[in-house]
């Protein structure tokens, strides 16, 4: 956005891409709570309810490079448009479904794809267009804490909209709820296919030829050792988030704890990821984005094992939540912002959508490896083994990422 639009303008943007994100991801970070009711009246098993679940994940992924390639071309108001409804419309069907492979099509292809559309690709594109760079690390950490703000509020709305209405009129009504958003994709219309300047001198891949196009942007992407690593480190993130999201309520079902806990624990995810997120957005403005993501990996990974060696309460799987919570998706500011650091805002929605399909396949893994290894042993702790060893990976593969230094001091404009 140019310097003399006004501040009413670009909050209300912000507002806009944050509040489509709450309720988008708010919508589809609940559905875990929904497993158990799924499995009963249906008769599928936790493994096949998990593979509709982490097919999802994976679709979310796939359609983020191509939504996020149409909206750098066409605008970010009929890609959010499309999707939105696409929400409203899998969430809706989810209920009647009875087989594998309708849970796949409403979840998986309807409900996540259309979440994909009206994902942070999008989203964070249209932001991060319109201010200067020294802003946009606090601009995507207040879109993403949208979608945290969203999964807090949707977790217990759920919940009680479950225990009122039972769970099938529930989902639907969530479904309804989606809808909210459309009034964003009027807002945002045109913003994501405005002229962005090129990448600045110093980063990773280099300064951006003026007005580059989608496939020699994707390609010079591509060829970048760090793009590869970041892309890499997300893979685990996905891995450990659609995880958590998906299976965490039934974690909380064979610790003997009642559903009110598993509500606030998807809860306190999302409340305190709204810290995190815009803690986040504050730091990659002062520190070294990659440094970031390292230490917020290895965070990841002591608070698991320190969860696997306590007892499990209640009040242990809160503050377990909230601890995950401040790690939960504060990995995208820094990652959005690396992207944008490296290539500039030209074709940022196409190549941070590539950078989230890595999320993806990782989040496809975590969901259905997840209901898998439950299924063989009947316990989680092989795959929280896993999640460790794969956040110790995370924070050491971001190290060799070649990021130019900060200034020596960064003043907010």
């Amino acid at each position: 956005m140019s310097n003399t639009a006004s501040r009413y303008a670009v909050w209300m943007i912000l507002l806009a891409a944050a509040g489509t994100f709450a309720l988008t991801m708010g919508t589809r970070q609940t559905m875990g709570l929904f497993l158990s009711d799924v499995n009963s009246a249906t008769g599928l098993g936790i493994a096949n309810i998990s593979l509709a679940f982490a097919f999802g994940q994976l679709w979310w992924g796939l359609t983020q490079p191509f939504a996020g390639a149409f909206a750098d071309r066409v605008g970010a108001g009929r890609v959010l448009l499309i999707g939105v409804s696409l929400v409203a419309l899998g969430t809706i069907l989810t209920p009647l479904m009875t087989s594998t492979a309708g849970l796949v099509f409403a979840i998986g292809v309807l409900a996540a794809g259309g979440a994909g559309m009206a994902g942070p690709s999008v989203l964070m594109a249209a932001t991060t267009r319109m201010l200067p760079a020294e802003r946009r690390g606090m601009a995507t950490g207040i879109v993403n804490a949208g979608g945290s703000f969203g999964q807090f509020i949707m977790a217990p709305v759920a919940a009680g909209l479950t225990a009122a209405l039972g769970w099938m009129t529930s989902m639907q009504v969530l479904g309804l709820i989606v809808l909210l958003a459309l009034p964003a994709a009027w807002v945002l219309r045109g913003n994501s296919s405005a002229a962005a300047t090129s990448a600045p001198a110093g980063v990773a891949g280099g300064p951006a030829p003026a007005r580059e196009g989608t496939r020699a942007a994707i390609t010079r992407a591509l060829a970048d050792p760090s793009y590869r690593l970041l892309a890499c480190g997300f893979f685990v993130c996905g891995f450990h988030v659609a995880f958590l999201a998906t299976h965490l309520p039934n974690v909380v079902a064979m610790c003997g704890l009642p559903p009110s806990v598993s509500a606030w624990s998807l809860g306190l995810l999302g409340l305190f990821n709204i810290v995190g997120s815009l803690t986040m957005g504050w730091a990659v403005g002062r520190w070294r984005m990659k440094s970031l993501l390292s230490l917020v990996y290895a965070a990841r990974a002591v608070a698991v094992l320190v969860f696997l060696l306590s007892p499990k309460t209640a009040t242990t799987m809160l503050i377990f939540a909230a601890v995950m919570g401040l790690t939960y998706l504060s990995t995208v500011p820094p990652t959005a912002g690396l992207v944008a650091k490296f290539f500039g805002p030209a074709n940022m929605a196409t190549l941070f959508g590539i950078v989230m399909l890595s999320h993806q396949i990782g989040g496809f893994t975590g969901a259905w490896l997840g209901g898998k290894v439950f299924t063989m042993t009947g316990s989680y702790d092989t795959i929280w083994i896993i999640d460790i060893l794969l956040a110790v990976g995370a924070a050491l593969v971001h190290m060799p990422i070649k990021e130019a230094a900060l200034p020596p001091k960064v003043q907010p404009a």
